[in-house]
């Protein structure tokens, strides 16, 4: 390829490197820590924050003298002031002042509704940002420890039978085969399950992961029903509900079964998500309790976007005998309301218009919660009922002094290898030291853009890709010194050097990849993350080594106009 065009792709490869590494800049760097605690808490404590950060704040405007400016941190505040004059015919205040901005609202409650959507939004950005970022592992930074009982009693009593001993071991270990896949596939690297006793299983999860949607995973309450509302019963409890108002809510949220309901139906609450993503009950339906197909005959979900409504839709594939069963059940009740329960959770109903068979469409979900529940029904559902019996914040495995000694040997060594370099190949070696940094450079990136979670094995990768970029410019530059010494320009030495050198550094990368990639797939725990940051190590120092380098050395003798390449000690003529 061209000069010009390999110029162009590595500006193009850095724009794009940066991108995917200034969330995690911004994160470590420009984010205050007290904000990053905040967003790492629960959807219910940051809805507690924005309600008393905007009742402070509030308290705090009418506090202030009238004729004052209003604060530059709440010049935010001008924008639906701005539009309330407009929609008045007011005139829009070129200064704006604490009065102007009370005067810009049409009461108080809508001045805190403004106060409490800001804030809500400024951390659930954060919340979001935090996703796409490189997080730290249990070793460096700690994480949460979920402690884990399965619910033999529950399995029993569910399939009418005592279990024997051999089927309690198997539920086990397919609880933990499943749970290992589930917490994969959402995203936590290096994640620690083990088996504590005979029905406890200990899960351990790096950074600070949201606790609500871990609890859906470990948990399983992601496995849908499908029932049908029952018209008649439903009829029979508004008739009761006008009468008896606000009675069916239990001390501790859950629903309460009125008296006057039919055998083989049930209440259930109609959940929507808040601004805040919290489950809000909306209102009541009557179901029945029998459900007419099991999320257990899913074979794949997956989430797409409504083309009108641009709303999420959780498009579910059913078996052969799901599709049977189903089909059937639609064909029975056309013309009858379907309730689609999450849990014990009314999140959607809908009329059967016709029979359906193989494919199910269901909208009524936030887009967390769609691809939430479509990666739990692709992993499959639990074999036995998992509740969660502790859960707490745990502080990092290695102290911080074996972290601190860590990190330092690794600056170390990365300074002794540039050091080196500049020391044994002189200008050349400034170009080998230029090509090592961009290539970290582009290795974190990698890593940022894919939320990877690091560890020391992972740092331990980092340095060996490090040692293996040198490795490559070596080669290569000991061709290149071979030709020099022949008699040949600078100009002819590096492109002979390089072509060289070219088979000798991929097939020796290529064979290291694959190793990699295997242990990638393979491994678990340290040495998966150990594995992908080498593989994404590889790819990179090959296209520095091979292409940034070779960039330099042409731009020297090309455009520079080198003819002596300082590549070693001893002098050459030419």
């Amino acid at each position: 390829m061209s000069k010009r065009f390999r110029l162009l792709l590595v500006i193009i490869l850095i724009g794009v490197a940066f991108s995917f590494l200034y969330p995690s800049i911004q994160w470590y760097f420009l984010v205050p820590q007290t904000k990053r605690d905040l967003s790492s808490g629960s959807r219910n404590q940051i809805k507690l924050y924005a309600e008393r950060r905007a009742a402070d704040t509030l308290r705090e405007l009418q506090s202030m003298d009238p004729d004052d400016p209003v604060p530059e941190e709440y010049l935010f505040l001008r924008g639906k002031a701005k539009e309330n004059y407009r929609t008045e015919g007011r005139t829009v205040p070129r200064v704006w002042t604490v009065e102007e901005i009370f005067q810009g609202y049409l009461s108080k409650e809508e001045l805190l509704l403004t106060l409490e959507d800001s804030f809500r939004e400024e951390i659930l950005e954060l919340k979001e940002l935090k996703d796409r970022t490189i997080q730290l592992g249990l070793d460096l930074r700690g994480g949460m420890r979920v402690l884990i009982r399965a619910n033999m009693e529950e399995l029993e009593q569910t399939s009418g039978q005592a279990l024997s001993a051999a089927e309690r071991e198997d539920a086990m270990r397919r609880a933990l085969e499943i749970l290992n896949n589930r917490i994969d596939q959402f995203g936590v690297t290096e994640p620690q399950i083990r088996r504590q006793g005979d029905d406890l299983i200990l899960v351990e999860l790096p950074g600070d992961a949201d606790r609500e949607r871990m609890n859906r995973f470990i948990q399983g309450k992601g496995i849908l029903n499908f029932h049908i509302v029952d018209e008649e019963a439903l009829a029979l409890f508004r008739n009761y509900q006008q009468k008896n108002p606000g009675a069916f809510i239990g001390p501790e949220g859950g629903i309460l079964q009125p008296d006057i309901l039919p055998a083989g139906t049930t209440l259930r609450g109609v959940y929507t998500k808040d601004a805040y993503g919290i489950d809000q009950l909306r209102g009541f339906t009557v179901i029945t309790e029998q459900f007419g197909l099991s999320g257990n005959y899913i074979r794949d979900a997956r989430v797409s976007a409504d083309p009108i409504t641009g709303r999420p839709v959780v498009n579910f594939f059913l078996t052969s005998e799901g599709g049977d069963i189903f089909y059937k059940f639609t064909s029975d009740n056309v013309n009858r309301t379907l309730a689609v329960v999450l849990g014990d959770k009314v999140k959607a109903q809908a009329r059967i218009a016709e029979p359906i068979r193989d494919a199910v469409r269901v909208t009524g979900f936030e887009r967390d919660e769609a691809d939430d529940l479509a990666l739990v029904l692709r992993t499959g559902a639990l074999p036995v009922p998992l509740e969660v019996i502790n859960q707490q914040a745990i502080g990092a495995s290695l102290g911080e002094d074996a972290i601190r000694i860590g990190l330092q040997a690794v600056t170390y060594g990365f300074a002794l290898v540039i050091l080196f370099m500049l020391i044994f190949y002189k200008g050349a070696g400034l170009i080998a030291d230029l090509a090592l940094i961009l290539n970290l450079y582009f290795m974190v990136s990698v890593l940022s853009v894919f939320g990877f979670t690091l560890t020391l094995p992972s740092i331990a990768g980092v340095i060996l890709t490090v040692g293996m970029a040198v490795d490559a410019n070596v080669i290569v530059f000991e061709r290149i010194k071979e030709e020099y010494r022949t008699g040949k320009s600078a100009k002819a030495a590096v492109k002979a050097g390089f072509q060289k050198a070219f088979w000798a550094i991929a097939d020796s990368n290529i064979t290291t990849f694959i190793a990699a990639l295997a242990l990638s797939q393979l491994g678990k725990g340290p040495v998966q993350g150990f594995a992908v940051t080498l593989s994404v190590g590889i790819v990179s120092s090959m296209f520095t080594a091979l292409v940034v380098s070779r960039l330099i050395f042409d731009f020297a003798t090309d455009v520079l106009r080198v003819s002596r390449l300082s590549i070693m000690w001893r002098r050459v003529a030419g």
